[in-house]
């Protein structure tokens, strides 16, 4: 790359929205900005220049991602653009490759996680496939659905019981792989409900779920749009958010929000593969449930990570790696649950280090690796022996885009 990159300042923020805007096809209005600068730290953004022009970005946010058995600081990795003037100059490359480096060098985060605008993109630097989502859109005359069960639900706006969600929210990402905390800063953004994100719809509510001694144990956000044809209404919720802390309180949930009268679809985008509700309704198919990427996940400090996350089943397993980004990650690392440390023994498996970013939330098996030629094993029978282990009971997915 020819042009210079540098960390940002608090001077670059409108110049990296108007790149960003211009990269993803959208406009950034005053209302919206207003609430997203608030998020913005110039020291973990890194942008490219063209005399007074930005032409390329990355960023980071310093949040946590909760993974297999613990809660790890994680670097958040958001708006990767480059100009369209300015594309197939290693910009991209250059931007990927420092922000990889110096997240390294700081040595608080051992893994990095994303959302894959192209999905092409980012396995190139080492990101690996590490969770799907479910995008519902249910046509609810035909989904079905039990009878109302036990405790209460009661209506409210957002910003009047945003105590009341975060700590919901909180308690229920403890043992959600994927999901991220948030600071007062996040819980501001993702309430704000300005005009550009309505689209058509009403602003944004809130559904409670008490249990019988009246405790808040879920809680759903959505908003919804009338529509009517010659045959009657085919109103439609919009779901943003549903985080439930146990069956009664998810069902319950879904119920209300499948049963709204005057609303013909449901559409909601940040289901798991493994979602509880498939398997509540009589005809799962009437869900219209359709599969896609979610988080990306990159091993930064590889001996961090394996040691940090939690496993199935004892396993000890030498793993071959390679990284031409990381080079500290490369090589032989034998692994345990309780440690990961260099060796010279022979290697029973090998891989590169975006598999271990597929594998890290337990929302992939090295088995679906191996078949797909990805991990290669070295001695028979240690696939089995360590598949096992690296899985987790719940699916990841992320609580929100960043």
């Amino acid at each position: 790359m020819d042009l210079p990159l540098r960390t940002a300042t608090a001077d670059d923020y409108e110049a990296i929205a108007a790149l960003l805007g211009g990269v993803f096809h959208t406009v950034y209005d005053e209302e919206e900005l207003a609430v997203e600068r608030p998020l913005h730290d110039p020291t973990r953004s890194l942008v490219v220049t063209d005399g007074d022009e930005i032409v390329g970005h990355a960023a980071a946010f310093d949040r946590q991602m909760t993974v297999p058995g613990a809660v790890l600081p994680c670097a958040h990795v958001t708006g990767v653009g480059v100009a369209p003037t300015h594309r197939r100059r290693g910009i991209l490359r250059s931007l990927m490759t420092r922000q990889l480096r110096d997240t390294a060098a700081a040595g608080r985060e051992p893994i990095a996680a994303l959302w894959a605008s192209e999905s092409a993109i980012y396995p190139r630097f080492g990101y690996g496939y590490a969770g799907g989502r479910l995008r519902f859109e249910a046509r609810v005359p035909d989904t079905g659905f039990p009878a109302p069960g036990v405790g209460r639900l009661r209506a409210a706006s957002p910003a009047a019981v945003r105590s009341e969600l975060v700590k919901v929210y909180d308690e229920a990402r403890a043992t959600r792989p994927g999901w991220s905390s948030r600071d007062e800063n996040w819980w501001t953004y993702l309430l704000a409900d300005t005009a550009s994100r309505r689209d058509g719809f009403t602003p944004l509510r809130a559904i409670l779920h008490e249990d019988p001694e009246g405790t808040v144990d879920g809680y759903a956000l959505w908003r919804s749009q009338r529509r009517w044809t010659d045959r009657g209404p085919e109103g439609e919720v919009q779901i943003q958010e549903l985080a439930a802390l146990g069956p009664d309180a998810y069902r319950e949930l879904w119920r209300f929000l499948l049963s709204i009268d005057l609303v013909r679809t449901v559409t909601y985008g940040m289901a798991t593969p493994d979602e509880p509700l498939l398997h509540l309704v009589p005809e799962p198919r009437h869900l219209g449930a359709t599969l896609a990427d979610a988080l990306w996940v990159r091993v930064v400090s590889l001996p961090e990570a394996l040691r940090a996350r939690s496993y199935r089943t004892p396993f000890d397993v030498v793993i071959e790696v390679t990284d031409p980004i990381l080079p500290e990650n490369a090589g032989r690392w034998r692994v345990t649950p309780d440690a990961c440390d260099r060796t010279t023994a022979p290697a029973d498996l090998a891989c590169d280090i975006l598999d271990l970013g597929a594998v890290y939330l337990g929302g992939t098996s090295l088995s679906t690796l191996a078949r797909a030629g990805r991990v290669r094993e070295l001695r028979r029978g240690a696939l089995s022996a360590v598949d096992t282990a690296f899985g987790w009971d719940r699916a990841p997915c992320g609580s929100d885009i960043f």
